[in-house]
């Protein structure tokens, strides 16, 4: 699959997700948000990949946000009367397609504006020790309310408020990010990639589906209450049951080998 924004690598069950606009900071256009659209849709049906690592081209950024210059020209306006699940600028992450199969994000450089989107809907976060986050929506006169929204449910809601209401006039840098509970590690930027890798592999040895399930009932249950949250979940577990998983890794576990776990894709 070819795309003009964004960079490929499918190995060892794990998809490696680079957003390539460098010379832009990795800001998302109109075209990176289709192409993020079908490289989610990609995902879920590929039996293949059980794991993705999203990051950014380069050493300086891993994503600005939406690209101002289509601001600047109408051009993300053209999109902005659509409903919210048809808005290419709605698509970008693998929880906004729907997509269950678990996602590390690996924070590279500055993540601001719109780039928190992938931070916020991420299941890992980690970063790189020049990572900084902020986001200048209010700077430019655009309401800061989707990423806040989506942040707001991974740290305290004083940070976020400091963050949305500065303006990006300060930044929090990868060791606050890491006393807040944003980011779960803090690296060298040389070894950002390999523990992200490391960390793939180690979550791809396991049953895709049960992943991919277990990923579902707990974001599912921060939309509601506890015990809506638990019979979803009890759902989730009956339908899982008599999936040749289960048999699986029992027999695997008794005959002290590798399990071989039955293939797993999404509509």
């Amino acid at each position: 699959m070819g795309f003009e924004t964004l960079r490929i690598e499918k190995q060892d069950r794990v998809a490696t997700l680079t957003l390539n606009r460098p010379e832009r900071h990795n800001a998302f256009n109109l075209a990176m948000a289709r192409e993020l659209a079908s490289f989610w849709t990609d995902v879920k049906r590929d039996p293949e990949v059980v794991c993705v690592i999203v990051t950014g081209a380069g050493d300086k950024a891993f994503c600005t946000g939406m690209d101002i210059a289509d601001v600047a020209d109408g051009s993300a306006r053209s999109t902005g009367t659509l409903a919210r699940s048809e808005s290419p600028w709605f698509q970008l992450t693998a929880i906004q397609n729907r997509c269950w199969k678990p996602v590390i994000t690996a924070v590279n450089g500055m993540a601001c504006g719109g780039g928190l989107h992938f931070v916020a809907d991420s299941d890992l976060v980690i970063c790189s020790e020049t990572a900084s986050f902020f986001d200048t929506h209010v700077k430019v006169g655009l309401i800061a309310g989707l990423e806040p929204v989506g942040l707001a449910r991974r740290m305290p809601l004083e940070a976020v408020l400091r963050m949305t209401l500065l303006g990006g006039s300060e930044r929090i840098d990868a060791r606050q990010a890491l006393a807040f509970g944003l980011v779960g590690e803090v690296l060298p930027p040389d070894q950002l990639l390999p523990r992200a890798r490391e960390l793939a592999a180690k979550i791809a040895e396991h049953s895709p589906a049960a992943l991919a399930r277990s990923k579902q009932a707990i974001w599912e249950s921060l939309d509601v209450g506890l015990d809506e949250a638990l019979s979803r979940t009890w759902k989730l577990i009956h339908e899982h049951i008599g999936h040749p998983d289960l048999d699986e890794g029992s027999r695997a576990f008794v005959e002290k080998r590798r399990p071989r776990w039955a293939p797993y894709t999404e509509k």
